[in-house]
């Protein structure tokens, strides 16, 4: 009898460790390695060998144009970042659309181009309050939820990274508030412009990416092997234009070189 009963409690020694092993592999096979998603702004490293491309295009939310740059962007899977304006975003579906800016990262991302588009276009007056052009941007920041701490001036072509500012408005008290809150002021190398008053780019895709070569060819541009274009959300807003985009970025595809960036992995914004 005593055998007998070391028998059964030998067998259900093992069979209990053969439930332990069974469900430590149950375990093992559901455990989901949780990849946590990028912050925006965390540095990059550079290849000297490639040609970084920032996309920003100015003044979301404006329907359709904004859905149909997305759009292109996604399909061509090329980064871009949104300079977003707050008084645009007026009713639910532009209020979408912000949102799906800022939770789309790392593929787009959304920085500040003021709340009132530098007092509704009135620049010269909004440039001259630096306290109330100043408030603008937080406005904007708090009223979009704005993750990152880089703008653009609306109408204005400067720069500013911890204490190094040039451009048009360097000397501007607006700016040197900006700089010294830590915030980072990105202007453009070259602007994919409005044709006159039509809601359209001026240059073909064709003549566009050639001024793109020839900038890097020469190399004009702020940062060595890199540079940002400007353009507008606006001008994309019909499919020929939109089809324009699209075969824009496929020509600049086209030479390995070249990689697309959120405007946060700039190089003068990476630097401490």
């Amino acid at each position: 009898m005593r055998n007998i009963y070391l028998s059964v409690s030998a067998a259900a020694l093992v069979l209990m460790a053969a439930c332990n092993n069974t469900k430590q592999k149950t375990v093992n096979a559901d455990s989901v390695k949780v990849i946590a998603k990028p912050v925006p702004g965390t540095p990059i490293k550079y290849d000297s060998s490639k040609r970084y491309i920032f996309l920003t295009w100015d003044d979301s939310p404006q329907p359709p144009g904004t859905v149909n740059c997305k759009q292109v962007f996604r399909q061509e899977n090329v980064k871009a970042t949104f300079f977003s304006v707050g008084f645009n975003m007026v009713g639910p579906f532009k209020k979408r659309i912000i949102d799906s800016l800022r939770n789309d990262y790392p593929q787009f991302l959304m920085a500040n181009h003021s709340f009132s588009h530098g007092f509704n276009d009135k620049y010269a007056k909004f440039y001259s309050i630096p306290d109330s052009a100043y408030k603008d941007f937080m406005r904007n920041e708090k009223e979009l939820n704005i993750q990152v701490k880089i703008i653009r001036l609306p109408g204005n072509n400067t720069w500013a990274s911890n204490g190094v500012i040039h451009g048009q408005k360097a000397e501007n008290p607006l700016i040197k508030r900006l700089d010294s809150n830590g915030y980072k002021i990105v202007g453009w190398d070259i602007e994919w412009a409005q044709n006159g008053k039509q809601k359209a780019p001026k240059e073909s895709a064709t003549e566009m990416a050639k001024r793109i070569n020839q900038r890097f060819d020469d190399g004009n541009t702020v940062e060595q092997n890199a540079i940002v274009i400007l353009s507008h959300d606006r001008l994309f807003e019909k499919k020929q234009f939109a089809d324009s985009l699209a075969r824009f970025i496929e020509i600049l595809k086209q030479d390995p070189r070249n990689v697309f960036e959120t405007i946060d992995n700039y190089p003068m914004l990476q630097r401490k």
